[in-house]
């Protein structure tokens, strides 16, 4: 099992989004099943915890300040130290019974937001994009459950998954105009549980959480896929759902793990009763710089 340390016992029942903002030097994230937002500082050990105006299912960091938000249904402007909430649009219908889950910054400034069903059984969903001028694009449909939003240091990939079909898509990716064509299968996660959120490297790699919907088992894996596809590491953890992962530190040289004790039982917390903290390790390599939306 890979040496890490708990960086904060959270106790999160779906810890999400885990991104690092490299002017505070500080880690931010979400706790996907209660109205939270996270922020470590590693320094210090100096840990802040707000509660949100309603559940949050990703957010990125805006220049302006403050961050874009999704609820469940709609996006909107969060500053959680004053608690100002300012609602901006609804990607989706009302009538659709999707939930928006996922959502990353491409490197233009630019927000892409999925969706899910709410059955997680219907391939309900879609992958819109938000721009800095309030413009919304629906890019894909046919979705189960979005996840995995990434892009390669170059710009010219974009990587996406649908969660309960355990398949991870490619995107060549016109980082000008924001245009995703050519969409290829990238991998297939067949191992132990579903993929869920991701992190491209600097040199290129996807690194994925796999999350064991069962708990049948005590220990969890972040992999590592090459820009082939081809699995490269797995990093064994003591819990079997780690959430979604990030790289941050002084020089994106710390890997961080978000993670979940989503309706486990007193008897299998107890077996793995780190389940919910946020995990760090030396992952051997170093991270990119996350975006932020210009709006």
């Amino acid at each position: 099992m890979t040496d890490f340390q708990i960086a904060a016992d959270t106790g999160d029942q779906i810890g999400e989004i885990p991104t690092w903002d490299e002017r505070e030097q500080a880690l931010y994230w979400i706790d996907l099943l209660t109205p939270r937002m996270h922020r470590l500082r590693p320094d210090t050990g100096e840990l802040t915890t707000w509660e949100t105006p309603e559940l949050l299912s990703a957010f990125a960091m805006r220049e302006s300040g403050g961050f874009i938000v999704a609820t469940r249904t709609h996006l909107a402007f969060f500053e959680p130290r004053t608690g100002t909430f300012e609602p901006i649009c609804r990607p989706e219908p009302e009538e659709n019974e999707n939930f928006l889950n996922d959502g990353r910054c491409d490197r233009q400034g630019r927000l892409w937001i999925g969706s899910g069903s709410l059955t997680m059984d219907k391939p309900t969903g879609f992958l819109h994009r938000f721009d800095p001028d309030g413009t919304l694009t629906t890019w894909a449909s046919g979705i189960t459950l979005s996840n995995s939003l990434m892009w390669s240091p170059d710009s010219a990939v974009m990587y996406f998954c649908d969660s309960m079909k355990k398949e991870f898509y490619a995107y060549d990716f016109d980082a000008e105009s924001g245009a995703i064509a050519n969409k290829r299968d990238f991998a297939r996660a067949d191992r132990f549980g579903i993929p869920d959120g991701s992190i491209v490297d600097v040199e290129g790699y996807l690194w994925n959480a796999e999350f064991d919907m069962t708990t049948d088992r005590t220990i969890g894996y972040v992999i590592r896929y090459a820009p082939s596809g081809r699995v490269d590491q797995m990093i064994e953890l003591p819990t079997c759902r780690p959430t979604a992962v990030t790289f941050g530190g002084p020089n994106l040289e710390t890997l961080y793990v978000v993670t979940s004790r989503y309706h486990m039982t007193d008897e299998e917390l107890a077996k793995q009763p780190v389940s919910g903290a946020l995990f760090a390790l030396d992952a051997g390599t170093k991270g990119l710089v996350e975006p932020r939306f210009l709006g």
